[in-house]
């Protein structure tokens, strides 16, 4: 893994390894995600999504270093799937 996938783009933090739960729609392999409640992509993810689709819901910065593959973790709180963390 590189040094890109150690890093959240949007606040420079080091990202969690973490495992999705068997019954989501991501492969089950590890992901890196960024849990740090302070990030940029997280704060502001709460106010678009109130605006464009009236829930009270954000994301966090999520990356398959496996594929490359990178996007939203959809979360309904600021403890939400991090019991899946690994590290």
């Amino acid at each position: 893994m590189n040094d890109i996938s150690k890093n959240c783009p949007y606040c420079n933090q080091k990202m969690s390894q973490w495992l999705p739960p068997p019954e989501s729609d991501f492969p089950q392999q590890i992901h890196m995600v960024c849990f740090n409640d302070e990030c940029s992509y997280y704060v502001e993810g709460w106010e678009w999504m109130r605006q464009q689709y009236n829930q009270n819901v954000s994301y966090r910065f999520r990356l398959n270093p496996a594929t490359g593959e990178k996007g939203p973790l959809p979360v309904w709180s600021s403890s939400a799937l991090r019991s899946g963390i690994i590290e």
